[in-house]
């Protein structure tokens, strides 16, 4: 069996993705023809070149564009749905979604509205796709102290059925002047049971990280590859065995990391840390979670032994039912 054909039969799980960064072409141009007005190419040549980004204020400037499609709750619905269909084509089996209820509260889709999509979107995902969906409610840290109580609102008056998770994204340098907002966000969060899943260290250093964990109570960090720059950090995260939802093609798309073989995978791997292949926003940067392993593999150096760790790994620091988790790892173990 070669690496590729060992990479597509891993059952496969993902914990970190965004909703609207999950929409692959098919998905984004069904939207831009109910909404022509958006501003997002209605042809594929012309969406695959509107996805080229120079860094990562572009790479936001055309992902709040696909997010201004998003203007009803069949659109919400739609942007789940899609994104299952895509993940069961690469084994995908469960999937931790993160949502951005803000962005749709901008568009004025009621709360109510967008959590019945939320919840008839699951169902769908599982019964026509068998992917089984939970959800990350996310604050976007740079919209400060309303988007946080729109998001904790939500949150716990009208969470859907598979909300999970609690987390905080957007532009880690704006979160210093909402520190004490975003510490209570998730201060009530977790009393209501959600667990802290925020964002750290992708574009700033290992202080973000340690406020994140001492802080916010972070169980997992969504990137947290600035770490290495810490070696009291790295030792508390190997220690503790903190999850990293590592994005290797998301970093240098964005423009956090030069080149591809520069990313520092390996070392995370090395130190010892507790490390998961995620794709983040797979169709705006032309992967799949399957081609994130591919890319692991070939940056690492990695055998399918290391492959099966790292999907095992992703199956472990998710939120799935115990004897989920071990039917799945007993699948994975059964490859190598």
């Amino acid at each position: 069996m070669t690496i590729d054909t060992f990479i597509d039969a891993l059952p496969k799980v993902e914990l970190h993705v965004h909703l609207i960064g999950s929409a692959s072409v098919p998905t984004v141009l069904e939207l831009a023809g109910r909404h022509p007005d958006g501003g997002v190419p209605t042809g594929e040549e012309e969406l695959r070149a509107f996805y080229t980004f120079r860094d990562f204020t572009d790479f936001a400037r055309v992902y709040q564009k696909v997010n201004a499609l998003v203007r009803e709750p069949e659109d919400v619905a739609t942007l789940v749905t899609g994104y299952a269909r895509d993940l069961a084509a690469q084994n995908g089996r469960y999937v931790e979604l993160q949502v951005t209820p803000y962005a749709h509260h901008v568009a004025g889709i009621p709360m109510r509205a967008v959590t019945e999509a939320l919840d008839l979107a699951a169902r769908a995902a599982f019964d026509d796709h068998g992917v089984r969906m939970a959800y990350i409610f996310d604050i976007p840290g740079e919209y400060g102290e309303e988007a946080a109580r729109i998001t904790v609102e939500h949150a716990l008056e009208e969470p859907p059925a598979a909300l999970v998770g609690f987390g905080l994204a957007g532009i880690e340098q704006h979160r210093p002047a909402y520190r004490d907002v975003f510490r209570s966000a998730f201060d009530a969060a977790r009393a209501a049971g959600l667990h802290s899943l925020p964002h750290a260290g992708e574009m700033t250093g290992p202080e973000t990280i340690w406020e994140s964990v001492e802080a916010l109570g972070a169980e997992r960090l969504a990137h947290g590859i600035s770490c290495l720059d810490d070696a009291r950090l790295v030792a508390h995260l190997r220690e503790r065995q903190i999850p990293l939802d590592v994005c290797p093609t998301s970093n240098v798309c964005t423009g956090q990391v030069g080149r591809i073989e520069d990313h520092p995978l390996p070392r995370l791997l090395q130190e010892g840390l507790f490390v998961t292949i995620n794709s983040d926003d797979p169709p705006m940067f032309a992967t799949t979670l399957a081609d994130e392993y591919r890319v692991a593999a070939r940056v690492a150096g990695l055998g399918r032994a290391e492959l099966a760790t790292l999907a095992g790994n992703a199956v472990q620091a998710s939120y799935l039912a115990e004897e989920e988790k071990k039917a799945l790892i007993a699948e994975i173990e059964s490859l190598v």
